[in-house]
């Protein structure tokens, strides 16, 4: 297993770091794509289950179709969009210099259960690559594996260990 090292510093990048991932949450559920997008990096790439794309004005499109389609999919029982809430649970943080990685499990519900109570839809895993820019900690790269689908999911061996192989590159 790879050491980290934890530099004085790194309680505070760490702090930014997962800062910088909850607010991509609240962003995203609450339609802020313009907060959004400013999280990455220009030449930012962006995976999730329909596939990979580059350069923030591609994200940009992309996120907007996962938002419309997840609209036309979670509906409550009166047939309106549900609410659509995502959580962070566990994450991860590597930092070496200007770099950072990280490995965070999330998850997500919505209230489009009996009586418009939350139902657990969706899980998976964030495997992050990011970079301190201007000052700010930004993504550029975030891949979203949904453990729930075939070919998505993260697999057997614990996903901290290629954290750490990818940093120690």
């Amino acid at each position: 297993m790879s050491s980290q090292d934890y530099s004085d510093s790194y309680a505070r990048d760490r702090a930014e770091i997962e800062d910088l991932m909850a607010r991509y949450l609240f962003a995203l559920d609450y339609n802020d794509l313009d907060s959004f997008i400013e999280m990455f990096t220009d030449d930012a790439e962006f995976e999730f289950a329909r596939g990979r794309v580059a350069g923030k004005a591609n994200i940009l499109e992309t996120v907007k179709g996962f938002k419309k389609r997840i609209g036309e999919h979670y509906k409550d029982e009166d047939g309106n969009p549900a609410v659509l809430r995502h959580v962070l649970a566990h994450t991860a943080v590597r930092v070496e210099g200007d770099r950072a990685w990280t490995r965070a499990q999330w998850f997500e519900m919505a209230n489009d259960g009996p009586g418009k109570s939350l139902k657990m839809g969706t899980f998976g895993i964030y495997e992050d690559k990011l970079a301190r820019v201007g000052g700010r900690w930004l993504f550029t790269e975030r891949r979203i594996l949904n453990e729930f689908l075939p070919g998505r999911e993260s697999g057997p061996e614990n996903p901290i260990r290629s954290m750490d192989a990818v940093a120690a590159l």
